[in-house]
């Protein structure tokens, strides 16, 4: 539920393993020229649109210490803003001061970059797609962390457009969705190949402490979320419920144990049910102090849904609220936590749990290591979801994961729920469930 852009100039050819060398001239021909990966990336420029905000700020310095060789332009509306995050940055980045909704600014800015990652969110409420089809136009590699379902699938839409053009693009690529649809993948992938019974039923369930530090623009996603019916897969049939309903208690494990989390609309729900092949597949989310559920159930069921589509409306929303929401961050910390179960037709259930102290650190974490799975040439070109073979190869996720989890408190997977649970309930001689 975090948004945020990077952008880099980045060509692949019809091999995942090859790449265009970033001038204008090849760009233009669309020649592919095989180089190594090192040098790829040395030579590869990322401008973060959005790169002022919290998120896009986030991602802009995890790719500095990731891969310090990259080239990394910072794009936003914030001169002051910018210049500042430049000076943190170091002497290889530089500031780009535009707005994406400025289609010529915006290609003219893709014409010298090689991977463009938008961040620069709320997703919720658009109806067109912009800094997805300006990089297909000019033949830039494209990363988001989109948050919204129909977003998501409209950004799919264009899956032809960017083969056509040879681009690699994923769609929803931060920490959840994105890290989490890797791990949801892993635990399919690891239970098919290892025979543990067909999967049947896949649970996402999602916590922070606040708003987790990550600023306005996730209370905006959040509240717009409570206006969207949540779409969950039981059986194979999709099913409308409720939004922030069907609690449930989860034991997120180390560092925050058990809290209640709720239902909420979220594309990985839809995206892992088609590409996973996975027939109950849901979504939840939950935040602390307990009084904040509380909060978004009564906006759920006082307000009309109208009031909560509405982006101006919930905009005067996210003002009156954002300075308490502020002071409570103070207090509460910005700890987030996500949990994947899969749940196979032999009985058996595997798990994977994601914890870490700061959401506005991970955030930029997961989202470079999608930026840099990119441009070492794990992503085929078209559009793709993160949990697609094409999108993050299958021999890539490790890779991934490791690079995500960076400064984790506690990251495991495929392991048994009592292995990570805070206070496993034991059967007798041993045994735990």
């Amino acid at each position: 539920m975090a948004g945020g852009c990077v952008l880099l100039h980045f060509k692949t050819s019809a091999s995942p393993l090859m790449a265009v060398a970033s001038s204008i001239k090849e760009k233009e021909t669309n020649k592919p020229k095989k180089i190594d990966i090192a040098d790829k990336i040395r030579n590869s420029r990322v401008l973060v649109l959005g790169g002022t905000g919290r998120v896009g700020g986030s991602t802009a310095v995890a790719l500095s210490k990731l891969s310090p060789e990259l080239r990394i332009v910072v794009g936003g509306r914030n001169r002051e803003k910018g210049a500042a995050m430049v000076k943190n940055l170091g002497e290889k980045s530089e500031f780009a001061e535009f707005d994406i909704d400025n289609v010529d600014a915006l290609e003219a800015a893709l014409q010298d970059v090689d991977l463009v990652v938008h961040t620069a969110g709320p997703f919720q409420q658009t109806d067109k797609c912009p800094v997805l089809e300006a990089a297909i136009r000019t033949k830039t590699a494209y990363v988001d962390v989109c948050d919204d379902t129909s977003y998501a699938f409209r950004a799919k839409s264009f899956c032809k457009d960017a083969i056509a053009a040879n681009i690699p693009a994923i769609t929803t690529a931060g920490i959840y969705p994105g890290v989490s649809n890797v791990m949801a993948a892993e635990l399919v992938r690891v239970a098919r190949d290892e025979g543990k019974g067909d999967p049947e039923r896949l649970r996402f369930s999602y916590f922070t402490a606040g708003t987790g530090g990550a600023g306005p623009t996730i209370l905006s996603t959040s509240f717009l979320l409570l206006g969207e019916e949540v779409v969950a897969y039981n059986k194979g049939e999709k099913v409308k419920l409720k939004p922030y309903s069907g609690m449930l208690s989860v034991d997120f494990g180390r560092g925050i144990n058990k809290k209640d989390v709720f239902l909420l609309n979220l594309p990985e729900v839809r995206s892992t049910h088609e590409v996973l092949g996975v027939p109950t597949v849901s979504a939840r989310f939950g935040t602390a102090p307990f009084f904040w559920n509380w909060g978004m159930a009564i906006m759920t069921n006082l307000l009309p849904r109208e009031y909560l589509t509405d982006r101006k409306k919930v905009q005067q929303l996210v003002d009156l609220f954002d300075p308490v929401v502020r002071a409570v961050d103070g207090i509460a910390g910005e700890r987030v936590s996500m949990r994947v179960d899969l749940d196979c037709s032999n009985g058996r259930t595997t798990v994977g749990v994601f914890t870490h102290k700061s959401l506005s650190v991970s955030v930029g974490v997961s989202t470079a290591a999608f930026v840099l799975a990119v441009l070492e040439g794990s992503t085929q070109p078209g559009v793709w979801f993160p949990e697609e073979p094409e999108g993050i190869a299958v021999e890539a996720r490790n890779v991934l994961l490791e690079r995500a989890s960076q400064g984790t408190i506690n990251f495991a997977m495929n392991k048994a729920p009592w292995m990570i649970e805070t206070n496993p309930k034991e059967v007798g001689l041993g045994i735990y469930v």
